[in-house]
């Protein structure tokens, strides 16, 4: 598959590239996709919820009525749950929600993602991406100038550059990344994937 190569002002520059069909081109397994979604999410929760259970309550730890005899149900301490004031009962502990997946079913996420891209036509490649200063303003005008101002974009560069991801960090539907750190949840969220020119190969090499 080969796409037009275009420059930050949005015009042709008489280039194309070639996708990688074993990036782009490959046989979707959503399972995979699922899979890799689900651990990014789930090393995104914090895992901090608690609650106050029985043991956490500061209360007498007297016996509160005798056993037998009172014609009502057994009850030995008022830290317990069915009394108002007392612990929640299996309420939510802090706990570390992060699964581990191998390699190489991350690799197939990826590329099921990038080639669901390909295939709906949501890839756009621009052939240098720099800015001179730190600026949103500028970064904006890049966005209009390729049509892409009103859609969640991720923008996939070979190295790191500052002045371009301290522009783009305060745009809430724009996301500049390392080609490397690109994962299969920030792939799908995105209504375009723009890669900056090199980049490509990078990725190929990457996946490969």
């Amino acid at each position: 598959m080969k796409v037009k190569v275009l420059n930050i002002a949005g015009a042709e520059t008489g280039k194309e590239v070639t996708l990688p069909a074993e990036v782009f081109g490959v046989e979707p397994n959503d399972h995979a996709i699922y899979l890799d979604v689900k651990q990014y999410l789930a090393g995104q929760r914090h895992g901090t919820h608690s609650s106050t259970e029985k043991g956490d309550v500061t209360a007498s730890t007297r016996k509160i009525k005798k056993q037998k005899g009172t014609g009502t149900a057994r009850a030995g301490s008022v830290k317990s749950g069915v009394f108002v004031g007392g612990g929640r009962m299996h309420g939510p502990r802090p706990r570390n929600y992060s699964f581990k997946l191998n390699k190489k079913l991350k690799q197939v996420a990826r590329t099921s993602a990038l080639s669901y891209k390909a295939k709906d036509n949501e890839v756009m490649v621009i052939d240098a991406l720099s800015l001179t200063k730190p600026k949103t303003k500028d970064f904006i005008a890049i966005l209009e100038s390729l049509k892409v101002s009103d859609k969640k974009t991720l923008w996939l560069t070979e190295d790191h550059n500052a002045n371009v991801h301290l522009s783009a960090r305060n745009i809430p539907n724009a996301r500049v990344m390392n080609v490397a750190d690109a994962n299969t949840y920030n792939i799908l969220h995105a209504n375009n994937v723009i890669f900056v020119e090199g980049s490509i190969d990078k990725l190929k090499e990457i996946l490969s």
